[in-house]
């Protein structure tokens, strides 16, 4: 079996490099090679800063709205985007992953990264195999779907299936992978028809992956030691309606639900607090005990629930329109940005979707979340309580000038705080000194001291208590205030859930081996995977479980329900989540 698999690799190495091209120059088709389409979109930027790409200021990694960005290697290790784009991960010439958003870029080549249109084009242009050259003084980015590229892409799911049933093979006791060996053998089968017939190349190497694709599936085992989740936001009061989707995931083999509880500044319960401070007591879409309903359900069938509560976030309703809104009622609670500091409105976050954020360095706001924790808490003792949102909105990488303009935590409340500590207001503190260093640790406490107090409650009812967090540490302190290694080696947390936004497994791994480098033996990994919520391929879930359990992190969560569609459902009952 290893022989095979390392003269596999061999031959897949060697195709690739033998069509491996100059990104740069015009494209020059190989002896028999087909060209089958060709299409080209404009660059809006490569390497964009505020300087050279003014629409995309204030937003992660400089994209703008429809925008087609290119990032170099010269750019940074990621590409800092967020998940509401689509990414190609591009090495000598060829395309060899689609990603979502923040993708490690490749010291050989290129991410090409879009938004809005943008993504559109990528995602119906772009595949594995496809071949890419940039026109830098036109910026203009040409694909082509070739013969080889089809080949390729069939070469790399036979090889990746090969890979992972090799692993299998040697840690995991009892294993057979003879169903997936014999998809396994027909792909190749198919991959030797498409390499003598060019002209049908497409069509013997779409059977190929077809092939392989039911091997992936049926490749990797299911394994019983793990939490399996799921996020869900409510969208009925109707208990029919509640049991229809706790089926369904008990029939995929889901153990645990996160359920937003606590979302856009309303409750979907009846809360004594939220009326107490004279807010909407309740979500105006649900009527009666939602959150009583689901818990009966979901222990009725073995289902964990874990409260999904997001903790600073209030939402993108404008709070002067409603007058009965956290906000509304309490405007002095805003969260502002440097840019605004004198603001005596709310003020929203472009890069937050619009959002509006509670301040975590006031007491009051602190006191009235940590009330309405220990009412669900307590009222309700759920199994877990999921913690988002636990920092800042996110401000721009300090790399770039006018990073301090787009930093959040410059209240009132915080400045005057800062001020009778170090004498000095925020407003005037300049980046990269030591008083900003400072500031920053002042506004990174704050959260953590919220944290702390939610432990608190946590161990005193005996209820898990995860916090939410974002992977790259250093863009979580400095974008975020976000200080999730004190979280973990204080044992202040008993698990994190790490988002991993993208659909392309290699970066998903990078992202978790970051966390586990910084966390206490003791201390839970769930890693929240958002491949159904960019629709990528159901491949791509499989390839993150199995990063996953390569890691021993100790389950997945999957984000979210609403994108949960049959795909991905029927690919998990094939093995990996089903027995």
């Amino acid at each position: 079996m290893r022989k095979k698999l390392l003269l596999l690799l061999m031959l897949l190495f060697v195709c690739v490099k033998a069509y491996a091209h100059d990104i740069y120059s015009p494209y020059n088709t190989k002896k028999n090679e087909i060209i089958f389409s060709q299409n080209l979109h404009s660059i809006d930027s490569i390497n964009p800063t505020l300087t050279t790409n003014a629409s995309g200021s204030y937003y992660p990694g400089m994209r703008g709205a429809n925008q087609l960005i290119i990032y170099t290697p010269e750019y940074g290790r990621k590409t800092n985007t967020n998940e509401y784009g689509s990414e190609a991960i591009v090495v000598d010439g060829t395309v060899v992953a689609l990603s979502g958003a923040d993708s490690l870029i490749p010291a050989n080549g290129i991410v090409i990264s879009g938004h809005g249109t943008a993504k559109i084009w990528i995602n119906e242009n772009l595949m594995v195999g496809t071949k890419i050259t940039i026109d830098k003084n036109k910026k203009i980015v040409s694909s082509y779907i070739t013969s080889e590229s089809f080949l390729y892409g069939a070469k790399a799911k036979v090889s990746e299936v090969c890979t992972i049933m090799n692993y299998y093979s040697q840690y995991f006791d009892g294993y057979n992978p003879q169903k997936a060996n014999y998809y396994l053998n027909k792909a190749k089968k198919y991959i030797e028809k498409a390499e003598k017939h060019s002209f049908n190349s497409q069509k013997y190497a779409a059977l190929a992956i077809k092939n392989a694709n039911n091997a992936l599936a049926t490749v990797i085992p299911y394994q019983d030691d793990e939490l399996k989740g799921v996020w869900i936001r409510p969208e009925s009061s109707n208990p029919k309606d509640i049991a229809k989707i706790l089926d369904r995931m008990a029939s995929v083999g889901i153990n645990n639900i996160f359920l937003e509880t606590y979302f856009h500044g309303y409750t979907i319960y009846p809360s004594k607090v939220m009326a107490s401070y004279g807010f909407t007591p309740q979500n105006p879409k649900f009527k009666g005990d939602v959150l009583g309903t689901w818990i009966k359900l979901a222990h009725a069938r073995g289902i964990k629930v874990n409260i999904w509560f997001e903790t600073f976030y209030v939402g993108n309703k404008n709070p002067k329109y409603y007058s009965q809104s956290i906000l509304g009622v309490k405007p002095e609670w805003s969260n502002l940005p440097k840019r605004s500091y004198n603001s005596e409105s709310p003020v929203s976050s472009a890069s937050e979707h619009n959002g509006f954020f509670l301040d975590p360095a006031n007491p009051d706001v602190k006191k009235f979340l940590l009330e309405l924790v220990g009412e669900i808490i307590c009222q309700y003792k759920p199994d877990g309580i999921n913690m988002d949102y636990l920092r800042n909105p996110q401000c721009i990488s300090p790399k770039n000038n006018g990073h301090d303009l787009s930093n959040w935590g410059y209240t009132k409340c915080a400045r005057d705080t800062f001020k009778g500590n170090y004498g000095v207001d925020p407003v005037d503190i300049k980046p990269n000194t030591e008083m900003w260093d400072n500031w920053s640790k002042f506004r990174q406490d704050n959260v953590t001291d919220f944290v702390i107090k939610v432990s608190e409650l946590a161990k005193a009812n005996n209820v898990l208590f995860t916090a939410v967090i974002f992977p790259d540490r250093c863009a979580a302190l400095h974008t975020k205030q976000q200080d999730w290694k004190t979280w973990l080696q204080e044992g202040y947390v008993d698990g994190v859930t790490p988002l991993l936004l993208t659909c392309d497994s290699k970066t998903a791994a990078s992202l978790m081996e970051e966390v586990l480098r910084c966390k206490p033996y003791n201390t839970k990994i769930y890693s929240g995977l958002f491949v159904t919520f960019m629709n990528g391929a159901p491949e791509d879930l499989l390839r993150q479980i199995h990063e996953a359990r390569k890691l021993n992190t100790h389950g997945i969560i999957f984000f979210d329900y609403a994108h949960f569609d049959n795909k991905y459902v029927n690919i998990l009952k094939a093995g990996v989540f089903k027995k």
